[in-house]
């Protein structure tokens, strides 16, 4: 059996050899293994909630606390970099998750002047696909970590005045109340990749 030879990528190019063997059970499966890692591409994450309060405390502390805004926590992987962070702020901003005054989701925190708490969470990087026990080998390095949420609130904080922040690497205490409830997870992808 020989594989078709139109529009030919790295999965079809490992097939077509493979199939010349004669071996097409070990080609298919060759062939979903490639797709898939094709397909798993690092993005920086933030998981926003609409809120009516949020704050957050360390050792019984408050370190960070916002009224009527977003909530996002903020996953950094591997491969992120400036440009991510610039993207997932200027989706933060411009997100349309405010509702109008015919209720529905038409203004972003920008438009209502809303307020913004970011925390930073590296479990949101895990990989979950499989077993009982996630992964963190998707996720920066903490330095690195730290240096692009530390940008990424700088850049808020430039654009938006006051942005209330969690403390990097710290044992959390996460509170809030989401109004709807209303959650959305974005990504950001790579650099190149056309999407985003």
């Amino acid at each position: 059996m020989e594989a078709r030879r139109h529009n030919r990528g790295p999965v079809a190019t490992s097939v077509e050899n493979i199939c010349r063997d004669g071996n097409f059970i070990h080609a298919f499966c060759t062939s979903v293994i490639l797709l898939n890692q094709s397909h798993h591409r690092l993005l920086m994450i933030g998981l926003l909630q609409r809120v009516t309060h949020a704050e957050v405390r360390v050792a019984d502390r408050q370190v960070g606390a916002i009224g009527t805004g977003l909530l996002v926590l903020v996953g950094v992987e591997r491969g992120d970099s400036e440009v991510q962070a610039d993207r997932l702020l200027e989706r933060l901003c411009t997100y349309r998750v405010f509702p109008d005054t015919e209720g529905r989701m038409n203004r972003s925190l920008q438009e209502i002047g809303g307020q913004l708490l970011l925390v930073s969470q590296f479990t949101l990087a895990a990989d979950t696909r499989s077993g009982t026990r996630p992964g963190f080998s998707p996720a920066a390095a903490p330095d690195e970590g730290r240096r692009l949420f530390d940008y990424l609130v700088e850049r808020a904080r430039v654009r938006l005045g006051a942005v209330q922040t969690g403390e990097f690497g710290a044992s959390m205490q996460v509170s809030l109340t989401n109004d709807g409830p209303v959650t959305f997870w974005l990504q950001v992808p790579p650099e190149g990749s056309g999407k985003g």
